[in-house]
């Protein structure tokens, strides 16, 4: 399963730059991971200050 950004989410941008296979854009309220191009490889949650990045179910 694709990793999720919640609400949590602050628009850091930290993950973005981190994520190696270009899957995560901002979005309209914060940023958002496409689930069809997540590798799932957990890079972002790692550097997530927030830890707004979790597993999707």
């Amino acid at each position: 399963m694709a990793y999720v950004i919640s609400d949590e989410c602050v628009s850091c941008g930290t993950c973005e730059s981190e994520c190696p296979s270009e899957a995560i854009s901002e979005g309209a309220e914060h940023y958002e991971i496409d689930p069809d191009a997540c590798v799932d490889c957990g890079t972002c949650a790692d550097v997530c200050p927030t830890e707004a990045i979790h597993p999707g179910e």
